[in-house]
């Protein structure tokens, strides 16, 4: 609020300053040609008139061009930097090798996963032969059993050794359910083995530091011989085939911004200054943002341009509630050092110097915000030899513009 108040209380100051110097310039050329006739030769002019004119008011906000994806790569261990293999700038691909870490204490891990599987696979081998014997065993129990109960119905065979038939079959069999048992054993061992194995491989594979898609490398954090750790950012790449414009708006302009919306988009370091990037960018995502307690983060995606970087300045032009405003051709506007001004032609067919004080003048149409009332002719295109005063026969201009076009009140923040 404070911004807003001290830039409208500097427009106040310019445009009181604009008026009594333009006063000043015309009272003294008044004062003049009433002494002295104008001999000179009239110069042929265009003029147009200034126009009233009701369109949308819009409003600037400036923020950081940023690639829509971006990934910052991290190590999962505390392990040295044995390789770099990759600079900023460089273009790599989805699965490329970027940064390898010192791996050799992990290699020992897997090596030693691996000789526990082996090891794991020979005791379920073990515990298979045991379960067979154990078989072998348990049928030749229940023959045995089977006989001395035949011989013991016909009081061929004694009470004991019918016990001692029936003591062999229970043992026989128990050593199969042992034997069994020890085969589980053996198995869930070798499964578990099998898991430290797949669990060594991976992080042996954490050593490897790879792109994860089509990208360009930012950032380059780390060098040769230097321990990173986990969590710490090694490098940073991101996907340059898509860009999108940042920027915070505050929260009382937000109601009219909602995704899919689109906005004309500036960054004045690859395109004339005010000519638009590309026609439009598209709103993707409108979020609160963190940072500010009264703003909103407001994410647009921009068309495919080869000359867009990360970090550039852009400005959106947001539509906002309709205004009328007094309007001339852009054409028309003369610069004098960090002087703006028209020439005005009178009743008397002179070229007058007016100073004027520009809102924006980034389109075919000027907005003039102080120094000159509607109705009056400017002229359009003036040559750069016109001085003030000067005669001129006026033409209305031919490319004089219908009223209704769009009016633009730059915002800057």
């Amino acid at each position: 609020m404070t911004q807003v108040t001290s830039m409208m209380s500097s427009r106040n100051l310019h445009a009181t300053l604009v008026l009594a110097i333009a006063l000043t310039l015309a009272s003294c050329s008044g004062g003049h040609e009433a002494a002295t006739p104008d001999s000179r030769n009239p110069v042929d002019v265009a003029v147009q008139a200034a126009t009233l004119e009701t369109g949308s008011q819009a409003f600037d906000v400036g923020g950081q061009v940023r690639a829509r994806t971006t990934a910052t790569l991290v190590s999962k261990l505390f392990a040295e930097v044995q390789d770099v293999l990759v600079r900023p700038g460089d273009n790599v691909r989805a699965g490329q090798l970027l940064i390898r870490l010192d791996s050799r204490d992990l290699q020992a891990q897997s090596a030693q996963a691996e000789a526990g599987v082996a090891a794991a696979e020979q005791a379920i081998r073990a515990a298979t032969m045991n379960r067979d014997a154990a078989e072998a065993g348990l049928a030749l129990a229940a023959a045995t059993h089977k006989r001395i109960a035949e011989l013991r119905a016909r009081n061929s065979a004694t009470p004991n050794e019918l016990d001692q038939a029936v003591s062999g079959l229970k043992a026989a069999d128990s050593h199969v359910a042992a034997a069994q048992a020890g085969i589980r054993q053996a198995e869930a061992g070798a499964d578990a083995a099998r898991a430290a194995l797949r669990a060594a491989r991976v992080g042996a594979s954490y050593a490897a530091i790879t792109a994860p898609f089509d990208a360009i490398v930012t950032e380059k954090r780390v060098e040769v011989g230097t321990m990173a750790t986990p969590g710490a950012p090694l490098m940073t790449v991101e996907d340059a085939r898509g860009f999108r414009l940042e920027v915070r708006v505050d929260e009382s302009r937000v109601g009219d911004i909602d995704n899919g919306k689109r906005v004309d988009v500036f960054v004045d370091s690859i395109a004339r200054p005010g000519t638009p990037v590309a026609q439009a960018g598209t709103v993707s995502e409108v979020s609160r943002d963190l940072d500010g307690a009264h703003a909103f983060l407001v994410k647009i995606d921009l068309p495919a341009n080869g000359d867009l970087r990360s970090g550039m300045f852009g400005r959106a032009r947001f539509g906002g509630g309709s205004r009328e405003a007094l309007t001339v051709p852009s054409s028309a506007i003369v610069r004098r050092g960090q002087l703006t001004a028209v020439f005005v032609v009178g009743k008397d067919n002179h070229a007058r110097l007016r100073l004027v004080q520009v809102a924006n003048a980034s389109g075919a149409r000027a907005e003039i915000v102080a120094g000159l009332d509607a109705g009056e002719q400017v002229i359009v295109e003036p040559s750069s030899t016109l001085v003030d005063g000067a005669p001129v026969r006026p033409a209305v201009h031919a490319a004089s513009i219908a009223v209704g076009g769009s009016v633009v009140g730059e915002v800057r923040r």
